[in-house]
């Protein structure tokens, strides 16, 4: 080594290992910072608290929300949405998001009559459903950019034919996959609700 290369050698500052403390504190922060990036614009995670999306989910249910497909497409019907409160819901002093699946969209004519439902004077055929519902409802017509949502277990569940429709702006994601308990692992159904046959008689029932 020349005398030139001792001196630079001699020159360059020894770099001192950084506190343990200072670094843990680094990583938590940027955990925290991208725990709150995911949450806030790509998927949380929720729990069920009731039974209103029976046999569907099952209450303590825990389910990954995706919150960014939304930004890019529309609420679809058959879709399992995350939605915080409505202004009439907020009325009634409710803070928690609640969940449930979309059946008319923005325009659809919805009736709930002799224990079906008719989107469009249809019939939906509806496989995951509790039981069939004991009420009538409408018929109403979907506002613009705004969802009708009712739950599985329609005779227990406290939606859209209580307290009307859910704005486009308080859908806060799609339910995609259950993650808890482990022998419900996998994905959540989202399977597109069908329309049935008609019968002449239906549309005046």
């Amino acid at each position: 080594m020349t005398p030139a290369q001792k001196q630079d050698s001699s020159q360059q500052p020894i770099q001192k290992p950084e506190n343990p403390w200072v670094e843990g504190v680094k990583t938590i922060v940027l955990s925290a910072f991208l725990a709150f990036g995911i949450r806030s614009f790509v998927a949380e995670a929720r729990y069920i608290p009731s039974g209103s999306m029976e046999p569907t989910l099952q209450i303590n249910d825990r389910l990954i929300i995706d919150k960014l497909s939304y930004k890019f497409t529309s609420p679809q019907q058959g879709d399992i949405v995350v939605f915080s409160p409505t202004d009439a819901l907020k009325k009634q002093n409710f803070k928690d998001a609640f969940i449930k699946r979309v059946i008319g969209l923005p325009g659809d004519k919805v009736q709930v009559k002799g224990a079906r439902v008719y989107v469009n004077n249809k019939p939906l055929q509806e496989k995951y459903i509790e039981e069939a519902p004991n009420y009538d409802y409408g018929p109403v017509t979907v506002p613009d950019n705004q969802y009708l949502v009712l739950g599985d277990n329609r005779n227990n569940s406290y939606d859209s034919h209580y307290w009307g429709f859910v704005p486009r702006e308080n859908i806060i994601g799609k339910a995609v996959v259950r993650f808890w308990p482990i022998n419900r692992v996998g994905e959540v159904d989202s399977a597109p609700v069908e329309p049935g046959n008609l019968t002449p008689g239906d549309l005046t029932k």
